[in-house]
């Protein structure tokens, strides 16, 4: 059973990101952990992870974003939800707070991007519907087997909901996409795999993708082995990753163990192609390939600019 704990925020509610896709504009966490429960998911190295099963929830975000605001000579023009603590966890505590925030943020004329593997509420939905234009959605979806999923992300929303609502975002006028990251090597990037969900993907409305392979950190290896060992899954992912590289990315300014650059050239390449054959754009991420060239993976979509947003 989940536990959620009420703390208190001490730092800043707007942080900025390292980056460089979020550079332009300041991000927000409502959470230390997240209900979905992702093996893969980055956060489990913070320093602030609370361990499985629980979340601390910032309850007082809402008062500090407040006063944030009142000493700042300049507004942002958006903030990010990062997907580390996700927007839309199946917590109503989650779930209330962020519908305040984002009122809150919609109401100064300020735009939220977001990044989800959750299940957004209809009365959240509704909400960003009546803001559309300062919104920006990105749905990360990486299979539709329902067993992987299940596997790798024990709590997010069925791939069939998140395509639902990937398709009422982009009938809402809202700029979505969606993130296949991570691929899974040898678990979720084979040709059947993809085509099947790019195909899915396309009849939804988006009309572009983000693509990332998964790169481990030692938490993430930890999490990996503890809940997948001996495991089939865990096997296959095991033998791709045994002649893994360490690699200096921009993401967090660390160093990850990755698969060799030729390799993740070639999923890259074998995903680029089949997305285009379903009528999709596709970027790469540069922040976590520095070794494949720069690029952006419009991760919280494209905003005018207004100067320094940390002033």
């Amino acid at each position: 059973m989940l536990e959620v704990v009420s703390v208190k925020r001490k730092s800043p509610v707007l942080t900025p990101s390292s980056l460089s896709c979020l550079s332009h504009i300041p991000t927000i966490n409502l959470t230390a952990g997240c209900a979905h429960g992702c093996l893969y998911c980055y956060s489990r190295g913070y320093r602030t992870y609370p361990g499985d099963k629980r979340i601390h929830l910032y309850a007082n975000t809402l008062e500090m974003l407040s006063e944030e605001f009142l000493r700042k000579r300049k507004l942002p023009v958006a903030v990010y939800f990062s997907p580390s603590s996700d927007l839309f966890q199946p917590v109503p505590e989650v779930l209330d707070l962020a519908y305040e925030v984002m009122q809150f943020l919609f109401a100064r004329r300020i735009g939220v991007a977001f990044l989800t593997k959750g299940e957004i509420p209809e009365h959240h939905m509704a909400l960003l519907r009546a803001h559309a234009r300062l919104v920006r959605a990105q749905i990360g979806l990486t299979t539709l087997e329902a067993d992987v999923l299940h596997a790798f992300e024990p709590n997010a929303a069925p791939a069939q909901t998140r395509l639902r609502q990937a398709r009422d975002l982009v009938t809402a006028g809202i700029p979505t996409e969606v993130r296949l990251d991570p691929i899974l090597p040898g678990v979720t990037d084979s040709a059947e795999s993809v085509r099947h969900l790019c195909r899915a993907i396309a009849m939804s409305g988006v009309r572009r993708i983000a693509l990332g392979v998964l790169f481990l950190r030692p938490a993430v290896l930890h999490s990996l082995n503890q809940h997948l060992g001996g495991s089939p899954l865990q096997r296959t992912l095991a033998s791709h990753f045994g002649r893994a590289v360490r690699l200096c990315i921009h993401a967090e300014r660390s160093s990850v163990m990755a698969l060799h650059r030729d390799a993740r050239r070639l999923i890259y390449a074998r995903v680029s192609e089949i997305a285009q054959e379903c009528g999709l754009e596709v970027a790469v991420c540069g922040c976590k390939n520095p070794d494949l060239g720069a690029g952006s993976c419009n991760i919280a979509g494209e905003w005018p600019s207004a100067g320094s947003l940390f002033e």
